[in-house]
C-alpha cells in the first residue's frame, strides 16, 4: 500500500499514488526501478530481471548471468542453436576440435579433456600399436 511500504532501490518510504512491485516483496519508487548495470528505467514496457536484490535490463541480465559459449564466452542468443558436451555449451560453430580446428556435428564422436574437444582423430590411439614401438628407453 503506498505510504507503507519501502522502496528496494533508495530505501525510502513511497507514498507515490503508484509503486511498482517487481516480486512478491520488492516494491519501488516509480523513478527507482532502474537496471543496476546500466540505469535504464525498468517500467511495464521493458521485461525485469532480479537477481541478489538488484534489477536488471535483459540484456545485462543475459550478459552477466546467462550461460555462455564455453569456446568464444560470447553469450547465446534465444535463436541459437548450441551443442553441448558434459556440461558445457557451444555455438554450432564454435563446437571444432582444438588440435586440428574441424567443426564438430551431430552424430560425430569426440572426446572432452579439460575445456579442450578433441574429434575422433586426434584423441584415438595409433593405429596398430605405432606408440609401443617407439624406441625403448634404457
Amino acid at each position: 500500500r503506498p505510504g507503507l511500504a519501502l522502496c528496494a532501490g533508495c530505501g525510502g518510504r513511497i507514498q507515490d499514488p503508484f509503486l511498482l512491485r517487481v516480486s512478491p516483496d520488492l516494491e519501488w519508487h516509480v523513478a527507482c526501478l532502474k537496471c543496476a548495470e546500466c540505469g535504464q528505467p525498468l517500467d511495464e514496457t521493458c521485461t525485469c530481471f532480479l537477481r541478489d536484490g538488484k534489477a536488471y535490463c535483459k540484456r545485462d541480465y543475459s550478459r552477466l548471468f546467462g550461460i555462455k559459449c564455453a569456446q568464444c564466452r560470447a553469450a547465446f542468443s534465444s535463436s541459437d542453436l548450441v551443442m553441448r558436451a558434459r556440461d558445457h555449451v557451444y555455438h554450432l560453430e564454435c563446437f571444432r576440435c582444438a588440435a586440428c580446428g574441424r567443426q564438430l556435428l551431430p552424430g560425430d564422436q569426440f572426446c572432452l579433456r579439460e575445456r579442450d574437444l578433441l574429434c575422433r582423430a586426434d584423441h584415438a590411439p595409433p593405429p596398430d600399436g605405432a606408440a609401443a614401438r617407439g624406441p625403448r628407453s634404457p
